[in-house]
C-alpha cells in the first residue's frame, strides 16, 4: 500500500477512533453541589441512608463510628446522634410506626429507634451479618438481609421479635419490598439470581437468573412502572429487570463497584452510588432507563439518598479529614444520546 493512501486510512481510522470514544464518553453528571455540610465523629465509613418524608428527617448510618445521624432536610441541620448502634449498616425509617430500624452489625442484631426521642427502644437478632432491611406494610413485617449466614430475617414489628429465618442458599445481597405482588424480593449475590419470597408464607415461591450480572448487590423496585433496577458489584453494571415478564431487559455500565441506589420518583431519575466514587444518573423512560450522565463525585461516595424537593445526600467520610454530608440538586435534564 502506498504511502499517501496509508496516511489517509490512518487519519480516516483516528477519526472514527475518535468519534468512537466521543460517543462513548459519559456526560456530566445532573447534579450541582449545594453545600458540604460537617458532620460529627470521626472520617470512618458511612452506609446505607433513609428518608422519612413525614417528617423530613434523613437518617444516616455512621458505620465507622457506631452511629445513625438524624439529618433534617427541611431545616438542612443535624438534629440528633444516636450512639450504641455497633457497626450500623442498614436504616430504614418507617413512618407509619415512628420508628427507625438499623441493623447493628457488630452486634448482629436489628435495634428499633423511636424517631421523636430518638432513643434505642428494643432489640433484636439479626443473624451473621445483618445489612439492608425493607419493610412490608401490609403484614407489618421487616425483612433484614443476612449478607454473611445467607438468610432473610423475619422480625414482627407489632412485637419486635424474630419470627422467622429464610435460607437463601447464598449470601444475601440487598431486600426490597414490591408494593403491588405483594412479594418481597431479595439479590441472592453468589447466585446471581433475584429470589421472590412470600411474606405469609415466610417461603421462597420464585428465583430468577440475571445474565449479564456478576454478584447482584444493590437493588430498587419501581412498584408502579414493575421495573427492577440490580446493581452487579463485581462487573460494574446496572440491570433493568421487567416484573411483568421477569426478564432482564437492559445492561448498563456503571461506576466500578456499584452499592447503594436512589430513586427521585418525580423527575423519574435513577441514581447508582459506586464504592469508587463514582456516581451515574440514569432517567426512567418507558420501559428502560436512559443513562444522563457519570462522573467521579468523591471518595468513598458509595451511599445516596433523594428527598421530597429533588436534593440528592452522600455521606463522605473523608472530606480535607473530616466527614461532611455532600448535598446535591437535580440539575436540568440533559439530552442523551
Amino acid at each position: 500500500m502506498k504511502t499517501g493512501v496509508i496516511g489517509i486510512v490512518g487519519f480516516a481510522l483516528a477519526c472514527s477512533a475518535a468519534a468512537i470514544l466521543h460517543a462513548a464518553s459519559p456526560k456530566v453528571l445532573p447534579l450541582r453541589t449545594v453545600r458540604d455540610i460537617p458532620l460529627p465523629g470521626r472520617a470512618t465509613r458511612f452506609d446505607y441512608e433513609s428518608f422519612d418524608p413525614r417528617t423530613g428527617l434523613l437518617f444516616i448510618a455512621h458505620l465507622g463510628d457506631s452511629q445513625v445521624l438524624a439529618f433534617d432536610t427541611k431545616t438542612q441541620k443535624l438534629v440528633a446522634e444516636i450512639p450504641g448502634v455497633s457497626r450500623v449498616h442498614g436504616v430504614l425509617a418507617v413512618p407509619e410506626l415512628g420508628c427507625v430500624y438499623a441493623s447493628a452489625t457488630g452486634r448482629n442484631e436489628v435495634f428499633a429507634i423511636d424517631e421523636r426521642s430518638f432513643r434505642i427502644i428494643a432489640s433484636m437478632p439479626g443473624g451473621d451479618y445483618p445489612d439492608g432491611l425493607a419493610y412490608d406494610p401490609i403484614d407489618h413485617l421487616l425483612f433484614v438481609s443476612d449478607e454473611a449466614g445467607g438468610t432473610d430475617t423475619v422480625i414482627d414489628t407489632n412485637t419486635n421479635r424474630r419470627v422467622a429465618t429464610i435460607p437463601l442458599g447464598g449470601e444475601a445481597g440487598n431486600t426490597q419490598y414490591d408494593s403491588v405482588s405483594g412479594r418481597m424480593y431479595v439479590d441472592v449475590q453468589t447466585l446471581n439470581r433475584l429470589v421472590a419470597m412470600d411474606p405469609k408464607t415466610k417461603r421462597i415461591v420464585a428465583s430468577y437468573p440475571l445474565a449479564g450480572c456478576e454478584h447482584d448487590h444493590g437493588l430498587y423496585i419501581d412498584a408502579p412502572h414493575r421495573l427492577a433496577f440490580i446493581a452487579c458489584d463485581h462487573n460494574a453494571k446496572l440491570l433493568t429487570f421487567d416484573l411483568r415478564t421477569m426478564r432482564v431487559t437492559g445492561i448498563h455500565s456503571v461506576g466500578k463497584y456499584p452499592d447503594v441506589l436512589a430513586f427521585d420518583p418525580a423527575l423519574q431519575r435513577l441514581y447508582v452510588a459506586s464504592e469508587s466514587g463514582v456516581v451515574t444518573a440514569f432517567e426512567e423512560r418507558g420501559r428502560e432507563v436512559v443513562k444522563l450522565g457519570e462522573s467521579f463525585l468523591a471518595y468513598e461516595a458509595h451511599s445516596v439518598a433523594v428527598d421530597a424537593d429533588h436534593r440528592i445526600y452522600f455521606p463522605l467520610q473523608n472530606f480535607h479529614g473530616r466527614p461532611v454530608l455532600r448535598v446535591t440538586k437535580a440539575a436540568e435534564q440533559t439530552h442523551a444520546t
